[in-house]
Order: structure tokens, then C-alpha cells, then sequence
């Protein structure tokens, strides 16, 4: 129960920033745009390693202890390291149900939810669906609302700031989105395959098709029957793409690309996954430009079929 006296003093401006803990890059940059000098901002992932697996060091706990805010995927993406860190941190305020508490998953289309019991013979499949989708950038709109329902809760006197902050993001967004669209719009109908099944989301929205992963099982690594599997599918349909996340191993990835003529793209999943991507923004600008360009060079066409 939160009390008058939570009420009370949430209802007053808060004299300093907030601070707000992400569990990736993304949902930081999204946070930052939103509250501005009114936040401050850390992430857990630099956008450099899984988010799945996070080592959960004492640092963490620090962080979340003294947090304000906790911003995270969901959809079971963190449930492998979350909860622990949550239990141990303390603090009430960010806990599930806590209005410093933000599911950024919370009213999205979500992709891929499995029917069924759901088995750990089938590998690291989240019950919920597919968690990547902060890779469709039109996803963004709902983290947008998400994240500033929260902060106007735990800050109410900065709502009317926070709020134009969220417009103003969503406005350009939605802007750039045209410009992205345009851009992957003589590609779409593409077949490419990828390593894990994180661009689910990417290949609805700008119409690639996704024909195969490297991974035999998403979480499990690729074993030599189903990479003889993936390279007779290349072939066979002449698929001129794989891409792959920058922080697996790329060996395999890259051995494929040399048997099927294939071009090989590793490329950042998240804001910091490489240099220059510091928002949303420069993600799916570094994204369209190197895929488009890939296909450029190789005469794809519009709905061509492979």
C-alpha cells in the first residue's frame, strides 16, 4: 500500500534527477530523450553482450538499490538474472507492481508466442514471444508511453515536461520510419537467414523474409548436421543474406557466407552494439544503410524471388 504520504511527496517535483536503471542501451536512449536533464540514466547492457545472460555483480546491486526507476524488455528476456538481482537490491520501489516499475513490453503486438506447453528440450523459447522487438523501430511509440507513464508516476510535477518529451520523440520517430521504409522498400521480399531469432520484428517491418537460423535451437549452438542443413537451403534458394549479432561468435556465420557466395553482415542489435550508434535513431540508420547497400551491390530487386 503506498500510503498519503507517498502521494504527498510524489506530488511535489523532485529537487534533483531521477534516476532510472535499464536493462539495454535502448530503452536508456528512449528514457533520455523523454526526461532530459530530468533523468538520469544508466543501463546494464552497453549493447555490447547478450542480454539474455548478465552477470550479476555486486555493482548491479548497487545500482538497483539505489534506483528510482527500473525499466526493463520483458517478456521473460532478463528472467534468467533479474529476479536475483531484484531480491537481492532491496529496493521496494522497482519491484514488479511498484510504480517505479516499467514492463516496456506492456501493450505491444508480440510476435512469435508459442502455443502450447512450452519445453526446455526446444531451447531458450520465452513463453511470452519473441522479446526482441524494440528492433521494430514503430515499437518504439509504445515503449515511448510506457516509459513516461512511469516517470510522471514516480515524478508527477515534471508530467507536462515528460510528456512533450515523449511527443517529441514520437514525432521524429515517426518521421524517420518513412525515411527507413523508403530506403528498404526495393528489398522487401528479400530471404535472408540469420543466427538467432532476434530479427524477428526487423524483417516484419521492412519485408525481409527470414528462411533459417544458424542456431539448430534458439539458445543452443550450431552443430554440424543442421549447418550442412542452412548451407543447402542458401543454395538452393539463392538467399544473399546472413546476418548476425555482433556479440556471437561469427565463425560459423562466416564459414557459411564462404560455401554459399552469401554476404555476411555482423551487426549491432542495440544502441552501443557499435561505434556512432549512441540512440534509437542511428541504430536503424546504421541498420538500413549496411543492408541496403549489401543488397544494392548484389542487383537485388523489388519481390524478387530467390
Amino acid at each position: 500500500m503506498l500510503g498519503l504520504a507517498y502521494f504527498l511527496a510524489a506530488s511535489v517535483a523532485w529537487a534533483g534527477p531521477i534516476t532510472v536503471v535499464t536493462t539495454i542501451p535502448d530503452l536508456a536512449a528512449i528514457t533520455t530523450a523523454i526526461g532530459g536533464d530530468l533523468v538520469r540514466v544508466e543501463t546494464i547492457d552497453k549493447g555490447l553482450q547478450d542480454p539474455h545472460f548478465v552477470d550479476p555483480k555486486p555493482s548491479l546491486l548497487l545500482r538497483l538499490s539505489r534506483a528510482d526507476v527500473l525499466v526493463e524488455v520483458g517478456l521473460e528476456l532478463e528472467v534468467g538474472w533479474m529476479p536475483s538481482l531484484l531480491r537481492s537490491a532491496r529496493n521496494r520501489k522497482i519491484l514488479p507492481g511498484q510504480p517505479g516499475f516499467v514492463d516496456a513490453s506492456r501493450g505491444l503486438h508480440v510476435l512469435e508466442k508459442p502455443e502450447g506447453q512450452v519445453s526446455r528440450a526446444e531451447g531458450d523459447v520465452h513463453p511470452y514471444g519473441n522479446p526482441h522487438y524494440w528492433l521494430d523501430p514503430a515499437n518504439g511509440e509504445v515503449i515511448a508511453n510506457n516509459i513516461e507513464q512511469a516517470l510522471s508516476r514516480v515524478d508527477p510535477g515534471h508530467a507536462e515536461q515528460y510528456a512533450r518529451g515523449r511527443d517529441a520523440f514520437i514525432a521524429k520517430l515517426k518521421d524517420k520510419i518513412v525515411e527507413w521504409e523508403d530506403r528498404m522498400k526495393p528489398y522487401r521480399g528479400t530471404e535472408c537467414v540469420s543466427y538467432h531469432r532476434s530479427w524477428i520484428y526487423f524483417a516484419e517491418r521492412f519485408g525481409l523474409v527470414s528462411k533459417a537460423e544458424i542456431e539448430p535451437k534458439p539458445g543452443i549452438p550450431p552443430a554440424p548436421g543442421h549447418t550442412l542443413d542452412v548451407i543447402r537451403t542458401i543454395k538452393e534458394r539463392n538467399i544473399p543474406l546472413i546476418i548476425e549479432e555482433s556479440f556471437f561468435d561469427s565463425s560459423t556465420a562466416r564459414d557459411i557466407a564462404g560455401k554459399t557466395g552469401a554476404t555476411f553482415l555482423e551487426l549491432p542489435c542495440m544502441v552501443g552494439g557499435a561505434k556512432g550508434i549512441n540512440d534509437n535513431f542511428d541504430l536503424f540508420d546504421y541498420l538500413t544503410i549496411r543492408i541496403a547497400d549489401s543488397l544494392a551491390s548484389r542487383g537485388i530487386k523489388e519481390g524478387a524471388t530467390r
